[in-house]
């Protein structure tokens, strides 16, 4: 464990407590329009994608990189942090999950 964490210092902690202090969809679009190049942001977001379709579980890793316009290898690699990462897909997973029921009108 403490190999995985190797990564988290202070400035990735300040990074965290700056997307914590962020408060609505537009704000969030101007920090990271700011903070990553066109490129890095929309890979993040493929990502993203890739996970909400896996999730899904109704379609394959090849018709998932068709559709994502992505490869198989990033399809895998979301996947395996899906599966075995440090659960943070899946906490956003079940979070947006919840949030859109409770709005749909659903037993929140």
């Amino acid at each position: 464990m403490l190999a995985q964490k190797r990564w988290i210092n202070r400035d990735t902690t300040k990074l965290f407590e700056a997307v914590l202090a962020l408060k609505t969809v537009p704000e969030c679009e101007m920090f990271f329009r700011d903070l990553l190049t066109l490129s890095e942001l929309k890979e993040f977001a493929n990502r993203f994608r890739v996970a909400r379709m896996l999730a899904k579980g109704n379609k394959s890793y090849l018709v998932i990189a068709k559709e994502a316009r992505t490869t198989t290898a990033t399809v895998t690699r979301v996947a395996q942090w899906l599966k075995a990462g440090m659960g943070g897909y899946r906490l956003i997973l079940n979070r947006l999950n919840h949030h859109s029921n409770r709005s749909a009108g659903g037993v929140g």
